[in-house]
């Protein structure tokens, strides 16, 4: 199949979806598919080789943002554009990315939604230029529902079905003032009616947002995410019981609930060569809550057993999750499936959930863990202390975890069961 993904940058962040995005182009290309992968805003910060060398940034963050503030420029001439494309001046703005926030992003959200009667029609024009200029897709995919005002221009004017994966858009959109908020949410489920196939990473997330978006159940799939494995392994037991969290270090993954049942752990007396590893995504406008958790840890006389590893690269994460003896990232809000469990499970190493949103249908499905009441530290320390407690256990939850990655939650297994739904949406 002549496939085209359409990914958003997130600049300098790390974003699970690139890095989805990444492998799923990966595998395809492996399977002898042609695959198109077309960045839009920024350029991608991965920790794999990059499928999207070579293509340019569409929807240029830049030019979005002014078009969105200015009347004059959405006509200014073509060459004033072209200055705001440098890449030095991309790399700048993909600093800025990381310290945006949903509340400040109503306006322009509304406004990409709308799509060709958008501010930002002029981006949409060229990026199907682009793509006139390419091998006639077969199908194209959006990489998130929040690209849906792209999809009626696509599907007319390359004359292929538009498919779309859903990924935790829900979080983001509730974010929104409130003055955007309904609005934004009537014109994505109008939008939607424009999209040929939604796939989702999990049940959970395929019925809320069928429900929310009024999708017709017979148009979304269920195909899980995947990575690819090569890298990850089992290591020795670490020398000291260690907890191990790796997402973004930020609130609504939970990682203030996570110190609290290391710090209720470290008190108790129970466990006193406990450590907490922390590693993930951690950008400027994560630092000050993360400096908040080290002055707690600090003055709960926990700190020297604690090691923060922010941003590293991929050989770095897969020596992260080696070291550990239990995994969790006790996710507040109803995250729609969460990779970083599939790299701890990959490594062998047992994970605790919270009892909410994709966890359940992921720990069943692998056996790689168990589950606890969500936004607790307390019942997360008991689920910890009982993992770290019971080796033979833990040990048995790490190698089931680890085998039912490697057969059904490879990059290569998310490929074929993305290229099924598209073979039946394409016929």
């Amino acid at each position: 199949m002549n496939i085209v993904q359409i990914t958003p940058g997130a600049g300098a962040m790390f974003c699970g979806n690139c890095f989805r995005d990444n492998a799923l182009v990966t595998a395809l290309r492996r399977k002898g598919h042609d695959a198109l992968m077309v960045p839009l805003y920024l350029p991608l910060t991965l920790d794999e080789e990059n499928q999207t060398v070579g293509v340019p940034v569409f929807y240029n963050g830049i030019n979005v943002y002014l078009e969105q503030k200015s009347a004059w420029y959405r006509t200014a001439p073509s060459w004033v554009h072209n200055l705001f494309s440098s890449q030095a001046l991309l790399k700048f703005a993909s600093g800025k990315a990381a310290k945006t926030r949903a509340a400040d992003l109503g306006d322009i959200t509304l406004s990409m939604i709308l799509g060709e009667e958008g501010n930002q029609a002029r981006e949409l024009e060229q990026l199907i230029q682009f793509l006139k200029s390419q091998s006639k897709p077969d199908i194209i995919c959006l990489s998130n529902v929040l690209l849906g005002g792209l999809a009626r221009r696509l599907r007319s004017q390359l004359d292929c079905p538009v498919a779309c994966v859903l990924q935790g858009e829900d979080v983001f959109l509730d974010s929104l003032p409130e003055t955007h908020r309904s609005r934004t949410w009537q014109a994505l489920a109008e939008r939607c009616r424009d999209i040929d196939l939604f796939i989702s990473p999990s049940k959970y997330f395929a019925e809320l947002m069928t429900r929310r978006l009024g999708l017709p159940p017979e148009k979304v799939k269920v195909v899980p995410d995947g990575i690819n494995l090569a890298g990850y392994e089992s290591g020795p037991p670490p020398q000291k019981p260690t907890i191990g969290f790796f997402a973004r270090m930020c609130r609504e993954k939970g990682l203030d609930t996570l110190v609290e049942a290391f710090i209720l752990l470290k008190k108790s007396g129970r466990l006193p060569e406990m450590k907490l590893n922390i590693g993930g995504g951690c950008g400027p406008s994560d630092e000050p809550f993360v400096a908040t958790l080290k002055k707690r840890l600090s003055a709960a006389g926990c700190m020297a057993d604690v090691e923060f590893f922010p941003n590293v690269d991929r050989s770095g994460k897969q020596e992260f999750f080696r070291k550990l003896t239990v995994f969790s990232v006790p996710a507040l809000y109803g995250e729609s499936f969460g990779l970083y469990l599939l790299e701890a499970l990959a490594s062998g190493v047992p994970v605790v959930q919270p009892r909410h949103a994709a966890f359940p249908e992921i720990i069943e499905d692998t056996g790689g863990g168990v589950l606890c009441e969500p936004g607790s530290a307390g019942a997360l320390a008991d689920a910890l202390e009982k993992m770290l407690k019971d080796e033979k256990s833990a040990r048995a939850f790490g190698e089931r975890g680890r085998q039912s990655v490697v057969e059904r939650y490879s990059a290569a297994a998310m490929a074929e069961g993305t290229l099924q739904s598209f073979k039946e949406t394409v016929r």
